[in-house]
Formats: C-alpha cells, structure tokens, sequence
C-alpha cells in the first residue's frame, strides 16, 4: 500500500468501525423496546433483569422522573384513559384524550398523542388527532381511549374509540389518518393495533353481521385486506402473535371462540368454542388460555389443529374465573390470573389444577402483569403494586403503592419501568453508578 493511499483507508476503517457501533447500539436499543400492547410479545414478557422492587414512598425512592399528562395542567375533563404507555427508540409514547375547560362531554374529546424523552421524562411534543365518526356521548363507559400504540421504530400507530386509526412519525408529524366504518362496536373500541411485517393488523370484532380483521399497509394506511368474520361476536380483545411449530398464528379472542389465524391473510386455522372479551390470549406449556374477564369459564387449547377443534384439541377447562379486566401470564410450568376481589389464582398449565388463590390487598386488577427472565411477577400500576417470586406458592417480595391507581398496564425499557396513572407519568428506575 502507498503512503498516500494510507490515510484514505484508515479513515474508511475509523468510519466503519463508527457505523459498527452505531449499528450495534441501535440494534440494542431496539431490542430493549416495549413497542406494543403487553411488550415485544404482547403476552407481558421482559428480557430485563434485576429490575426495581420497591419504589415511591416519602422519600420517593427509585422514581427517576414524574411528568403529567396532557390536559393536567389545564381544568379539563378527562377520559378514562385506560391505554397504556410503549417505548421506542429511548422514546415514550402514549394516547390521551379529554375535554378542555368550558366543552361539554357530549361533544368529541380532544384526542393526543404524547411523546416523551425516556431517560428524563421531557416532553417533545404533542398531536392533536382530528376525532373520528363515532360518538360516545350517550355511554362513556368505555371512553375514548382504549387502544394502546405500535411502534415499529419509525413511525407510531395509534387508534382512538371515534373509531379513527393514525400513524405519525417520530417527530410527530402525522403521515395518515384512516376511519374505521362501519363503527357498531360493542361500548367502546378495546383492541390495539397489531404490527406484522409490513401491515398492520386491528381486530374489529362489532356484531355478528360486522365482524372484521382489517390489514393496512403501515406506510400508506391502504387496506391491504379484509377478513369478514360472521360466525364470531363482539370482543374488546387485543391479537396476540405466537411461534406454533416453526409458524406464526395470530392468536384472536372472540366472544364466542378463540381462534388461530393466518396473519397474512386473516384466514382462520382453527376455532374452539370459548368466551372471550377483554382478555388477550397467552401461550405457554404449548397450550394457549384464554378467559373472558368477565367472569365465566376458561379454556386451554392446544393450538396445532385445523378446523374446529372444541372436542379435538380442547385440553383442559375452568368452570369459573371471577371477573378481572387484566391477562394473564404463564412462568414454565404455571398460569397466573388476577381478578376480582384481589386475588391472585395459579393454575397448572398440563391440566388445569389449582395450585393456590391469594388475596393481594388493594391491587388493582385492571393492569396486566409483566415476568422477568429471574423469575418476578409485576403486578404493577401506578397505584398499588405488587411483586412476586414466580412459583407454586405465593411468595411476595414488595408491595408500592403511587397513589394515582389507573387501569393502564406496565412498560418495560432499558432497566426502567413506566407506569402510567390517573395524573402523571413515572419512570421507576434504581440509581446506576
């Protein structure tokens, strides 16, 4: 090699060697992202370790940051609010919507979206997301504000009950804005969106006559495909997306079965007879369980039939699990389910046997919980939480408590928890050196 050409080739090798770096910090970054409804796998599972027990209390132990929410700082009335936060690319993003000072709830909240700077909780801006065609004015149960958002790394998806699906860039800048017609939806829009490959995937599950899965291109907002589903009924239920031997199902909830479907072209795999509404879908011990939330019967299902599989492939069943609006999780060998009235139920994934119920004092059973690789349960919100040893018998390693109690569940990023409540957003995170 000549002299001359040495420098040349030496800042090639030092621009690469940055490239590298930039590529493997991204990389990371990406693979510490909570960028949906329940995390990567939309079933509550985190790959982070030793992350805090305790936090709040006087001294406020372990809260890197507190901000509020849009529309705090402001007389405005507030929609139940109940999605929760996700996190992607060291950003926070979440949904809210309320009613300024002087409006009358009659009218269309202002719907928003919020993004937040993870490591110290500044806000980088704010949307404002035109309503869509459907009124709640006569029953809020519900609310407006459901939905949780997808994140694919470059853009946010967000899905409001006016039945109006967006997505925005990360400098919130809107790209497109879709509405969902017909909008006969059952009290409220409860399903999240769902990202898969280049499309992005919404359960509208209204009436018998009305029932849908929708895909839309995630960069146009174009219809990709439409599933029409007349054999199923209203759901509030998000899909959950799982490796079943080597292919992915995306596992649905119905009120009246629980499914596994073809992603690519919503194509029905096989059905079981089962009750479900506000409960995703969980797989574990190569079986998937699911329960209505409402109060009823469980099911276990072995998810490799095709066809109608209720007397084939159906494993196990619980006549009754007491309302709970939260999922559940599965740790190796066993299921765990909170409902009503605080109590913690865990039951044996191979057959269904109860393994113990424990009351858990003033937790919420709203939020879903999240497990850890060192074997923790979070049941975790902004009110009252508490942490578990996963296993056979109840062991409980902290109780916290916020005071700002929603219904919002968990995210999980980079060591932190967010926790989401009625007035601000946390970040609960231990001190580094």
């Amino acid at each position: 090699m000549t002299q001359p050409l040495l420098p040349f080739f030496t800042r090639m090798l030092d621009h690469s060697l940055r490239m590298l770096g930039l590529f493997l910090l991204v990389s990371a970054g990406h693979a510490a992202d909570w960028p949906a409804w329940r995390g990567p796998t939309g079933q509550g599972i985190s790959k982070e370790k030793a992350l805090p027990l305790k936090w709040g209390g006087k001294d406020r132990l372990n809260i890197r940051w507190q901000t509020l929410l849009p529309g705090q700082r402001d007389k405005a009335k507030q929609d139940q609010n109940q999605s929760s936060p996700i996190v992607s690319r060291g950003r926070v993003f979440l949904t809210a919507s309320y009613w300024p000072a002087g409006i009358d709830q009659k009218a269309f909240p202002e719907h928003h979206v919020v993004c937040f700077r993870a490591r110290d909780g500044e806000q980088l801006w704010d949307t404002r997301i035109e309503h869509g065609p459907w009124s709640r004015a006569e029953d809020l149960r519900g609310g407006y504000t459901v939905p949780t958002p997808a994140s694919d790394g470059e853009r946010v998806y967000v899905f409001f009950g006016s039945s109006v699906l967006a997505a925005l860039d990360f400098e919130g800048k809107m790209r497109w804005r879709k509405e969902i017609t017909p909008y006969k939806f059952d009290v409220a829009i409860g399903a999240s969106p769902v990202l898969y490959k280049d499309t992005l995937i919404l359960q509208c599950d209204e009436t018998a006559k009305s029932s849908s899965l929708l895909a839309f291109d995630r960069k146009t907002g174009e219809v990709k495909w439409e599933k029409k589903r007349p054999k199923v009924n209203f759901t509030h239920s998000t899909p959950v997306l799982a490796d079943v031997k080597g292919k992915t199902q995306l596992l649905v909830a119905a009120s009246n079965a629980l499914q596994g479907v073809d992603p690519d072209t919503g194509d029905v795999l096989w059905s079981c007879a089962a009750h479900g509404d506000t409960v995703s879908p969980v797989l574990g011990a190569g079986l998937v369980y699911l329960d209505s939330g409402r109060g009823g019967s469980g099911v276990a299902v072995d998810p490799t039939g095709s066809g109608e599989v209720t007397r084939t492939h159906r494993k196990w069943q619980l006549k009754t699990v007491p309302e709970g609006f939260s999922s559940p999780v599965i740790v190796g060998d066993y299921l765990y389910r909170l409902s009503n009235p605080e109590t913690l139920r865990c039951w044996k994934m191979a057959d269904g046997a109860e393994v113990f119920t424990e009351r858990l004092l003033g937790v919420a059973t709203a939020p879903s919980p999240f497990t850890t690789p060192d074997g923790r349960i979070y049941f975790a919100s902004a009110g009252k939480s508490y942490v578990v040893k996963a296993g056979p018998k109840l062991e409980i390693l902290a109780v916290n408590d916020l005071g700002d109690g929603s219904q919002a569940s968990p995210a999980v990023a980079d060591g932190c928890i967010f926790l989401k409540g009625r007035r601000n957003l946390y970040c609960i995170d231990e001190p580094r050196p």
